[in-house]
């Protein structure tokens, strides 16, 4: 039995006449850059979110540089981020010339550490930009308080969260802006590079679509320096397609979580693996399944030859590459996230795949780690 690591072309079997017929609209319009598909999907998604305004853009990574431009920020500011987390949540704040200043994780949710987060602030301090990770939602509580006694904007990484909630309210809606990316093998993805940017503030959406097309409002006059990252009408339409089911795909990740949890449970009490706290069913959307274990070179080897594909989400923390000599951090800086890096793995994890194929993959791993 084969068992990929995410199945699209399933994904887009069981979709095919939506979504052929999505593309071909916009194909028949030739309406191809923000088209009225564009604007349908961004009321759509704000209207899922239950927030006022959505601004698609070109990627995840250009959704998080835009909200950090339209806040103002540039050289010689500082925008607080977890350690753990892709190399994008520091990129969108590096391209504006602000410094990312990081901060361990909570080795239990592998989530920013709430009570690490004062130490770093300083006067330069502008921002906080809590990362939802693997589709965890973070404890947007202790954040935002954190944030309003420290006068601090909160631009939210929802990349792999979309549907999450925390105490009933999505994630993406808590700060000034929520940012978000299509990337195909998200919870929502399109079928290529897409992001959007979600924000209760009229004012901040207008900069945001001003912003994200040459500064431009109107043709030609361009008040702004902006950049050009329209999400596309095809990808729109596509995304349009999907996200009625993307809560029913949501509750399917939860319940391969569970089925996961259940079966790999006695090599957790044997200490042989660490699982994934499974809270409320709405704060985990589960974009990832993420569990750590000893020998992880070996498992993922011996799973291989099984032919389940894994998955490591992330294998070498950012800060420590040679594109981030700039922020000066040495190994060692952050225990628990490198600690982390050596052990994570993620599991298979898609909508779509069933208990025959989770049974699989945990006799599989049972199997391995008793031998």
């Amino acid at each position: 039995m084969t068992i990929p690591f995410l199945d699209l072309r399933l994904q887009y079997k069981n979709l095919k006449a939506s979504v052929d017929s999505a593309i071909l609209g916009v194909c028949e319009q030739a309406s191809f850059v923000l088209g009225p598909q564009v604007k349908i999907f961004e009321k759509e998604f704000a209207d899922f979110l239950e927030t006022k305004h959505v601004v698609g853009v070109g990627s995840g990574t250009d959704a998080l540089h835009l909200a950090f431009r339209a806040l103002g920020f540039g050289p010689g500011d500082e925008i607080i981020m977890p350690a753990n987390t892709f190399v994008a949540t520091a990129i969108g704040a590096m391209l504006c010339g602000a410094k990312p200043v990081l901060v361990d994780i909570d080795p239990e949710t592998a989530l920013i550490d709430y009570s690490k987060i004062e130490a770093v602030i300083t006067p330069r301090t502008k921002a906080i930009c809590p990362v939802h990770l693997y589709g965890r939602a973070c404890d947007m509580d202790s954040l935002m308080s954190i944030a309003k006694k420290h006068s601090l904007a909160v631009i939210e990484d929802a990349a792999q969260a979309h549907g999450a909630r925390w105490k009933g309210k999505r994630v993406g809606t808590f700060g000034e802006f929520g940012c978000f990316s299509f990337y195909p093998g998200k919870n929502l993805g399109a079928y290529g590079d897409g992001g959007a940017i979600s924000t209760n503030s009229e004012e901040l959406a207008q900069k945001i679509r001003c912003l994200r097309n040459y500064g431009s409002e109107i043709k030609y006059e361009h008040p702004e320096f902006g950049i050009n990252s329209r999400l596309d009408s095809i990808q729109a339409a596509v995304l349009s397609a999907k996200l009625p089911y993307l809560e029913k795909w949501n509750q399917q990740r939860w319940q391969a979580a569970q089925l996961y949890n259940k079966f790999l449970m006695p090599l957790a009490d044997q200490g042989q693996l660490k699982l994934p706290d499974l809270r409320h069913s709405d704060e985990h959307v589960f974009h990832l399944y993420v569990i750590e274990v000893q020998d992880r070179a070996r498992l993922m080897q011996e799973l291989q030859k099984k032919e389940v594909q894994t998955g490591i989400h992330y294998p070498n923390p950012f800060y420590l590459q040679g594109g981030f000599k700039s922020l000066e951090y040495k190994k060692g800086a952050f225990p628990i996230t490198e600690l982390a890096a050596n052990k994570i793995m993620s599991l298979p994890m898609f909508p779509e795949i069933n208990e025959e194929q989770i049974e699989y993959v945990t006799e599989s791993i049972t199997e391995i780690l008793g031998n």
